[in-house]
């Protein structure tokens, strides 16, 4: 059975990760400190009803979708989405990295 911290901390995560906000920008957003919600990411403590509540307004969720806990399948699916971005966020970096040597080598023999 999962603890309800680390279903909290989890659906946080992709909550935020889905807006493109750093834990600084949603701690200033939800005015909560940024140990705070590391905190919570890491599951290490569980908000009050109104910490919640900040938090779910600021990652514009209603607050009872922080305690949702997805089936079986959704869980699959979310892991391979997770993968799938990392693999791309991946093979990005090193595609640019690839085209800076080669563009500074070009440059070197000009």
């Amino acid at each position: 059975m999962t603890d309800m911290r680390e279903i909290l901390a989890r659906n946080f995560k992709i909550n935020r990760q889905k807006l493109g906000l750093t834990q600084e920008k949603l701690s200033e957003k939800a005015d909560i400190s940024t140990h705070y919600l590391a905190m919570v990411e890491r599951a290490r403590t569980f908000p009050s009803a109104d910490r919640r509540e900040r938090l779910a307004s600021a990652l514009e969720i209603e607050a009872h979708k922080l305690l949702y806990m997805p089936s079986g399948a959704e869980n699959a699916l979310n892991r391979l989405q997770e993968t799938v971005a990392a693999n791309i966020e991946r093979i990005v970096a090193e595609a640019i990295e690839k085209t800076l040597a080669e563009h500074c080598k070009a440059q070197d023999k000009a």
